[in-house]
């Protein structure tokens, strides 16, 4: 048996990830030059939410966005709980600081739409993506 430590918390030092990084081109499959600051962070948004929480194992569990859960459940409920998810999963990342002004609107019988805020250290700035209900 491993005897108990103690660990004094009050040397812990807060570090915060730098954001610079490389351009992520989504559409032709590409990395670019390097980006940093708000480019960087909102990029790092939609990274997140076209990855599927647990899916890929070189992400740690706090990475990701858990929506495949709500393929095929009830539109109130997706809709009830939408914003919680999407909230809960860029919240996991420091920069970030709040979501507001979340809006869905169902856009095809298989489809709907979330639009909101994103407020990070740097700033805010307005998102939209589409997530597949059934």
């Amino acid at each position: 048996m491993i005897p108990e430590q103690e660990v004094d918390l009050t040397n812990l030092e807060v570090v915060t990830q730098p954001s610079l990084t490389y351009r992520l081109d989504f559409e032709r499959k590409r990395i670019g030059s390097k980006i940093d600051n708000e480019e960087a962070i909102m990029q790092m948004v939609m990274k997140i939410l076209y990855t599927e929480r647990y899916a890929y194992v070189i992400y740690s569990s706090q990475y990701g966005v858990e929506l495949d859960r709500l393929i095929g459940q009830e539109y109130d409920f997706i809709v009830s709980d939408l914003e919680r998810t999407i909230t809960e999963a860029l919240l996991a990342d420091d920069r970030i600081i709040s979501i507001t002004d979340f809006v869905t609107e169902q856009v095809g019988i298989d489809r709907m739409t979330a639009s909101f805020t994103v407020n990070s250290v740097i700033g805010s700035t307005n998102i939209s993506t589409e997530v597949k209900i059934v």
